[in-house]
C-alpha cells in the first residue's frame, strides 16, 4: 500500500533534509515528487493540480528564507496529501430507521465480502446489521453472503426464488423493522462493466427507499480504472463515499488519491487483507503520516485495544514482570501480536525512519519466520517443559529438537535469549516501581509501555536469529 510512493517521498526528503532550500533545489523536489506521483499511477490532472498548490503554498509561506526550510517543505507535503485524501475521517452515518446502506460496484470489487465486513464492524459498534442478498443475477453471492453472516453471526435476508430486486429490498426494511434490525446493507448485483440495466435498477432502488449512504466498492488494484468507474456511479447516483479494496495488495496507491479528488466524496473504509475483520475506517492524516514514513501509531494502539483481551494482555504483563513468567506465556504473546495483522502490517504503522521498500520486505519475512520456528520450538515441548524450562536436559533437548526441525545449538540460544529477556524485564520491573515510590512524574510508565491492554512489543527482545 502506497508502498512505492512513500519509498520516493522519503528518499526526497532525505535529499533535502538540513539543507538550505534555494529555488533550483526546490523545483528540483518538485519534479521528484511529481515524478514519484506519477509513477504511482495518480492520475495526471491530480498531479498537477497537487504540485501546483505546493508550490503556492512553498512561495506563498516564504519558505526559502524559512529557519528550517526543508521541514517546511514536508509540512506543506503532508497537508497537501491529507487534503488530497479527503482532508478528514468521514463516519458512516447511522440516520434513519432503519438506517440504509447500498453498497455498489462492478463484479469482482470485493462488494459481497465487503458488505459482510461492514456489518461486522457496525456489529462491534453495539449496533444490529442486516444483511440483504439483492443480486438476484448471480446465485453464488446469495450463498457467499449466507455463508459469510453465518460466520460472523449476523442475520441475513434474501429471496431465492424472488427476481424483483424493489421488492427484496421492501420486504428486508420490513423485516428489519419487525426484528429489531437498525442497520441495512444491501448487496446489490454487479455487472462486467456499467449498463444501462444495471442503473435503472440501482436508480430505482435510491429513489424508492432513499438510502442513507451509498458506498462505491472499488478494486484498489485496478489503478486509473476505478476513476472512471467512481466517476460513472457518482454521475449517475451521487454516492455517499467510497469502500477501497485489496489497498494492501496495491503498491502504487494512485486511485485511492486519484478517487477522491475526480469525484469528491471520501474514501470512508479501506480492506486491508482477506480476513472478515479486514475492514478499517480510512483516516486521510494517518495515511498521509504513513505514506511519509511518520507511522500510524494511532491506527496499531486502536487495532491492539480491539483484537487483544484486556484482561488477559495484564495478567500476562504482570506474569512478564515476575520470574513465573513461562515459556507457554511467551506463546500466548506471541498469538497477541499476530492478531495486530502481519509483521509487513506492523512495520508499516511504525515510525521507522530510512527503512526502505527492500528492508522492510527482508524485516517483515524474517521476523514471521523466527516467530514460526520459536511457535513450533515450543510447541515440541510438553506442557511441563513449557512451564519449567530448567528441566531440559541434554535427551528432552534432542526429542524437542527432533519434533521442530531444529538443532540442541538453536533449543539453546533460544533458552538463554529467553531467559536474558527475562532477566531484563525484571530490571525494567524494579525501575519502574522506584520510579513510582519516588513519585516521578515523568518516570512513571504507562500501562502495557505505550499499548493499551499491557500489550508490549519490546517484551519479544532480540532473539538470536537461528536457521
Amino acid at each position: 500500500m502506497f508502498e512505492n510512493l512513500s519509498e520516493r517521498l522519503q528518499d526526497i526528503i532525505k535529499t533535502t533534509s538540513g539543507k538550505k532550500l534555494t529555488q533550483d533545489n526546490m523545483d528540483e523536489a518538485l519534479r521528484e515528487i511529481r515524478r514519484a506521483f506519477l509513477e504511482a499511477d495518480v492520475s495526471l490532472g491530480v498531479v498537477k493540480s497537487f504540485i501546483s498548490k505546493i508550490k503556492d503554498k512553498a512561495e506563498g509561506e516564504k519558505i526559502l528564507d524559512g529557519v528550517n526550510p526543508s521541514q517546511q517543505l514536508i509540512k506543506i507535503v503532508n497537508d497537501e496529501i491529507i487534503e488530497l485524501l479527503g482532508g478528514q475521517n468521514t463516519p458512516l452515518s447511522t440516520e434513519g430507521e432503519p438506517n440504509l446502506i447500498m453498497l455498489l460496484g462492478l463484479q469482482g470489487s470485493g462488494k459481497t465480502t465487503s458488505a459482510a465486513k461492514l456489518a461486522l464492524s457496525l456489529r462491534k459498534q453495539n449496533r444490529k446489521p442486516l444483511l440483504v442478498a439483492a443480486d438476484v443475477y448471480r446465485p453464488a453471492a446469495i450463498k457467499q453472503l449466507v455463508t459469510l453472516a453465518g460466520q460472523i453471526g449476523v442475520d441475513v435476508f434474501y429471496k431465492e426464488d424472488n427476481q424483483d430486486v424493489k421488492d427484496i429490498v421492501k420486504q428486508a426494511i420490513d423485516h428489519a423493522k419487525g426484528n429489531g434490525h437498525n442497520s441495512v446493507i444491501i448487496d446489490t448485483a454487479g455487472r462486467l462493466q456499467i449498463d444501462t440495466d444495471m442503473m435503472a435498477e440501482l436508480l430505482l432502488i435510491d429513489r424508492m427507499f432513499k438510502p442513507q449512504e451509498k458506498l462505491l466498492v472499488v478494486d484498489a488494484m485496478v489503478g486509473q480504472e476505478a476513476v472512471n468507474v467512481a466517476q460513472n456511479f457518482n454521475e449517475q447516483l451521487g454516492l455517499s463515499g467510497v469502500i477501497l479494496t485489496k489497498l494492501d495488495g496495491d503498491a502504487r496507491g494512485g486511485a485511492a488519491l486519484s478517487v477522491v479528488y475526480s469525484t469528491g466524496k471520501p474514501i470512508k473504509f479501506t480492506g486491508m487483507g482477506e480476513k472478515i475483520e479486514a475492514l478499517e475506517p480510512f483516516y486521510p492524516e494517518r495515511m498521509a503520516q504513513r505514506i511519509l514514513g511518520m507511522g500510524d501509531i494511532v491506527s496499531l494502539v486502536e487495532k491492539a485495544q480491539t483484537a487483544i483481551d484486556e484482561k488477559e494482555a495484564l495478567e500476562l504483563q504482570k506474569k512478564m514482570m515476575s520470574k513465573d513468567f513461562s515459556l507457554e506465556d511467551f506463546i500466548k504473546v506471541q498469538k497477541q501480536i499476530k492478531m495486530l495483522g502481519s509483521f509487513d502490517q506492523i512495520l508499516g504503522m511504525l515510525p521507522i525512519p530510512g527503512l526502505g521498500k527492500k528492508d522492510k520486505e527482508t524485516l517483515a519475512h524474517e521476523g514471521e519466520a523466527q516467530l514460526k520456528r520459536i511457535e513450533a520450538l515450543v510447541n515440541s515441548m510438553t506442557p511441563y517443559e513449557r512451564k519449567n524450562p530448567d528441566v531440559l536436559n541434554a535427551n528432552r533437548k534432542r526429542r524437542v529438537a527432533s519434533g521442530c526441525g531444529l538443532t540442541v545449538q538453536d533449543i539453546n540460544k533460544f533458552l538463554n535469549d529467553f531467559e536474558m529477556m527475562k532477566k531484563m524485564m525484571k530490571q525494567l520491573s524494579g525501575m519502574q516501581k522506584m520510579m513510582r515510590g519516588k513519585g516521578s512524574k515523568g518516570g512513571k510508565m504507562p500501562r502495557g509501555f505505550g499499548m493499551p491492554g499491557g500489550f508490549n512489543p519490546a517484551m519479544m527482545g532480540k532473539f538470536g536469529k537461528f536457521r
